[in-house]
């Protein structure tokens, strides 16, 4: 079966956040999402009007792949390098904010694609479900493309 490793992230993400958008009521931005920055680091609000659901889809995958996973840990991943001070000094990393990836992870979880844990939030059932449909899909429009791919990807069971 295909997982979501043996697709590219950007056409999953894509195609995951096209899904979200149109098949999911429960995640939709909050009404400061187009004035908020996704980062301290950001001089303006993101450009994309589906910025919200790419993220969304973003960290769905981020679940899939190393769930268990906390805000904190979701706060480094989608964190930044901050220039500290004049150019003499280092950059340091920073973490993101965490109301938009808390907001997210609260939208999944009232979709029930995503559930809590003691060590973290992990994907349900349900959720792994769907990026894994999303990703097979991808792979078999892969595979007509570039028919040398099809080596990689499983074939269907009988």
């Amino acid at each position: 079966m295909t997982s979501v490793k043996d697709v590219p992230a950007d056409l999953l993400i894509a195609e995951l956040a096209k899904y979200i958008k149109d098949n999911v009521p429960q995640v939709k931005p909050p009404v400061w999402a187009p004035f908020v920055k996704t980062g301290a680091n950001k001089e303006r609000p993101p450009m994309s009007e589906d910025w919200w659901y790419i993220r969304a889809a973003s960290i769905m995958r981020k679940l899939y792949i190393y769930g268990p996973v906390g805000v904190g840990s979701l706060r480094t991943a989608y964190g930044y390098r901050a220039k500290i001070g004049d150019k003499t000094r280092p950059e340091r990393t920073r973490k993101a904010g965490g109301a938009i990836i808390r907001k997210i992870l609260q939208q999944l979880e009232h979709a029930g694609f995503v559930t809590k844990t003691k060590r973290g939030r992990v994907l349900t059932p349900e959720g792994k479900s769907l990026v894994d449909r999303v990703a097979a899909r991808i792979a078999k429009e892969l595979v007509k493309q570039r028919p040398e791919l099809a080596k990689y990807v499983a074939p269907p069971k009988e």
